[in-house]
């Protein structure tokens, strides 16, 4: 297996300024290209400590490093990589022909020192052209092992990792295929699946190896073939993937990795419907990830966010003595919004939450976490109550996710 290692450099990531995503980019781009990743590791500025981390880190095939390279005085990686290799600092006039254009076509045309000693180089390094931005990439080798150095700006490494640095790596390193497959489920719990799928996982053949990866009621299962032929790596895990629609098909929602969002606006797209949401505990939240797909105008007609009783009454029409009987939080009230939100937005569907998010306002009949969620069809209304917890953002996320999951379930058994 090859292993790699993940170098951040940077004294705003260590006291928390800044958070640190390069290294998640790094890491799944690595591991689609069935690298291992070995550790991820942060320093700060000082030359030292990135010799220091560089050392950790050099029992890796594959060393990527990010950050340190701008124009200012605490950007020191390059003369840290100096030390390291046993090179010198050279000016390189395609760097700087780089820059120069890339600073004209932001309409700057005097570019001052700072600006040209970006593209002084370690004269043993090769350059990865940055087309995104002044800092070039940088690559070493140094006993059999490869190391990168990027800018830390996002999209300036997201670039470089994508189209420099993985082609490097698979001409490189690549003597085997190497197949993803994930598969999206939602309505179980990481503990309850991984024995339900005990016998699955153990029988799997040697050469894939599962993944389970959980986050708010989601749990994606990653499968991984490694070996010589990738056409039979597809039909093994093609066959793995029918097993487990055998096993537990009523919470496998894709295979394609993707997202609820995803495959309810095909869902709707495909069957020509249109839907309308109104909210209350999730304040928009359903509504801001429906719209999130590229598209979704073409089935989503808008939601009501009636946060208060007045809202609910006014707008939505809910009748008044149902939340005074039995209280915003309530099946009558819900089926109310779902309906009402579907009737006065013209749409075929309609999705509605009230719920207590917290982390204040719960009672001892209805504790903090209790949600309802209802989804108004074209033949009936499905009302559901649900109890979460006590934390406000995952009984948000976790609401919003099930309203499009149950909707996803009428909208596939309809």
């Amino acid at each position: 297996m090859i292993t790699a290692s993940i170098l951040t450099i940077g004294d705003e990531l260590l006291i928390g300024q800044v958070i640190d995503t390069n290294s998640a980019f790094i890491a799944e781009n690595l591991n689609l290209q069935g690298v291992s990743v070995k550790r991820i590791l942060s320093v700060s500025d000082s030359i030292e400590e990135i010799i220091s981390g560089l050392n950790i880190c050099s029992d890796s095939q594959i060393i990527i490093s990010t950050g340190g390279l701008g124009p200012t005085r605490d950007d020191i990686t390059k003369d840290a990589m100096c030390k390291y290799f046993n090179t010198k600092l050279v000016r390189n006039n395609e760097v700087l022909k780089n820059i120069e254009n890339l600073l004209n076509n932001r309409g700057i045309q005097n570019l001052n020192e700072n600006n040209r000693k970006q593209s002084d180089v370690p004269e043993s390094a090769t350059v990865l052209e940055n087309n995104n931005g002044t800092a070039p990439g940088l690559l070493f080798e140094k006993n059999d092992s490869v190391f990168v150095f990027l800018p830390g700006v996002p999209n300036e490494m997201k670039a470089l990792v994508t189209k420099k640095v993985i082609p490097i790596i698979n001409v490189k390193f690549r003597n085997q295929a190497v197949v993803h497959r994930t598969i999206h489920t939602f309505g179980s719990f990481e503990a309850i699946l991984a024995e339900t799928l005990d016998d699955w996982v153990t029988n799997l053949p040697e050469n894939i190896k599962p993944a389970f990866l959980p986050s708010a009621g989601l749990i994606r299962i990653r499968l991984t073939g490694i070996g010589s032929d990738k056409a039979e790596l597809e039909h093994l895990i093609d066959v793995e993937v029918e097993k487990l629609f055998d096993i537990i098909p009523d919470i496998i929602f894709s295979t394609k990795g993707e997202n609820l969002e995803e495959v309810v606006g095909k869902l709707l797209l495909e069957k020509k419907l249109t839907l309308a949401t109104a909210e209350s505990c999730t304040g928009g939240s359903i509504a801001s990830i429906i719209t999130s797909i590229p598209g979704s105008s073409s089935y989503y007609k808008g939601s009501i966010v009636a946060y208060s009783n007045d809202v609910k009454t006014n707008l939505l029409k809910v009748n008044s003595n149902d939340i005074e009987n039995h209280g915003a939080v309530s099946e009558i009230v819900v089926k109310q919004m779902a309906e009402n939100v579907k009737t006065l937005l013209n749409t075929d569907y309609g999705v509605a939450s009230s719920g207590i998010a917290g982390p204040d306002g719960g009672t001892a009949n209805k504790p903090v976490g209790t949600i309802w969620i209802a989804v108004a069809g074209p033949k009936q209304t499905v009302c559901k109550q649900y109890s979460f917890g006590k934390q406000r953002e995952f009984n948000i996320r976790r609401s919003v996710l099930t309203a499009l999951n149950l909707l996803r379930e009428m909208l596939v058994n309809n």
